[in-house]
């Protein structure tokens, strides 16, 4: 919840200058804990969020450590300086294939407008600084966030084994549709065909009518990953199994939330540490397909995707 760029700092949940003392930050812990907790009337997602934030600077050698990584203290340690490749595993078993560099569309344009944003005849030492990062307006801090998101997804994919191909930063093939938009993730096994959106809001979302809603959503992100996918099922003349929302552990109430149909594709909102799992059993009831069926939507898949 914190890591991200686009998150509250433990301090603004506190609701405490990155300053105050060890008193201060204690009496405003407490007084959160009684404005937000739920038997009172509050947010539940924001009650869970004043406890995490708590848990990193309720003690000096928690909080050193926070500062350090965040851009709050006299070092900081910084974290989003590019892709990081699945650890180092060992075991010899083969990863999913892969296609495509996820998060490089949106790193792209991130460092571009960064830059931007800073001026002309300014040298930024490090683009990813916790301390500017958090200084810079929310689009272009959405723009690092959402790599991440990316990149975190990737990770995962690509210990799903051999019997899987991912596509990653797919152009949606939609006609008319906006030449920056694409389709974050695609991937093929035996539980079928899944387009993935890979998203960080900044903080915790809810459904309403089947639509994602919460402080840092803005359009309908659900609708629109299903329109791209339909249109890339038509080009490739492909059937996709379901669409897949992945967001952070700390911002959904539910880990596996299957909301059921979106103009007829099957539609899973999914924490990510439990995405794994949903690829790897399918969404609920979605037919798994053959070999025979796989290496045949891989081929039309491979013949039809261009990237963005």
């Amino acid at each position: 919840m914190f890591d991200s760029p686009l998150s509250a700092s433990a301090y603004d949940v506190l609701g405490v200058d990155p300053t105050a003392d060890e008193e201060s930050l204690r009496k405003a812990y407490r007084l959160r804990l009684r404005q937000t907790h739920p038997d009172t009337g509050g947010d539940a997602a924001v009650f869970i969020q004043v406890q995490r934030a708590w848990e990193l600077v309720g003690t000096a050698e928690a909080r050193a450590a926070y500062d350090r990584g965040h851009g709050f203290g006299d070092a900081p340690a910084p974290e989003w300086s590019g892709w990081r490749a699945p650890a180092a595993r060992t075991d010899t078993r083969p990863r999913a294939r892969s296609y495509g560099h996820p998060g490089g569309w949106r790193r792209e344009r991130y460092l571009t407008l960064i830059r931007e944003w800073a001026g002309r005849g300014v040298t930024l030492e490090d683009p990813y600084d916790p301390a500017l990062v958090r200084s810079a307006p929310q689009h272009v801090r959405r723009l690092l966030a959402d790599a991440l998101a990316e990149e975190a997804t990737a990770r995962i994919v690509a210990e799903l084994g051999m019997g899987y191909t991912v596509w990653h930063d797919v152009a949606p093939s939609v006609r008319g549709a906006d030449p920056d938009a694409k389709i974050d993730h695609i991937v093929l096994g035996p539980s079928g065909l899944y387009g993935i959106l890979s998203e960080d809001f900044g903080g915790p979302v809810r459904l309403r009518r089947g639509e994602l809603i919460g402080d840092g959503v803005d359009g309908a992100p659900i609708a629109t990953l299903v329109a791209r996918m339909r249109g890339l099922a038509r080009a490739a003349g492909v059937r996709f199994s379901g669409a897949i929302v992945v967001l952070p552990d700390d911002d959904v109430l539910q880990v596996i939330d299957e909301i059921g149909k979106v103009k007829g594709t099957p539609v899973a909102i999914v924490a990510r540490g439990a995405l794994s799992t949903v690829l790897r059993r399918g969404i609920t009831g979605v037919r798994a397909i053959g070999g025979n069926e796989v290496f045949d939507v891989r081929t039309r898949l491979q013949q039809a995707v261009r990237f963005a």
